[in-house]
């Protein structure tokens, strides 16, 4: 397991920060909904994440997006709805 998933990361946290300002969330907003700090998410949505993140706190996210978990997956950029 010595390889680095860091771009899949990055991705995911694209789709996360597409789908909460979808959702008309704030970071603020959005980090206390899922029960995780401000800093924590924007860290997890910065263009550079280097933030590992927990499959638990994906199931929580797409809980409160009311969406499948695959759409965090989804790296097609148009297809993120």
């Amino acid at each position: 397991m010595g390889k680095d998933y860091y771009e899949i990361y990055k991705k995911i946290g694209q789709n996360i920060k597409k789908l909460r300002i979808k959702n008309q969330l704030t970071q603020q907003e959005f980090s206390k909904l899922i029960g995780i700090s401000c800093s924590y998410l924007t860290k997890i949505e910065a263009p550079n994440c280097d933030k590992k993140f927990s499959l638990e706190l994906l199931i929580v996210i797409s809980d409160k997006l009311n969406i499948d978990i695959k759409e965090l997956f989804n790296f097609d950029e148009e297809k993120v709805t």
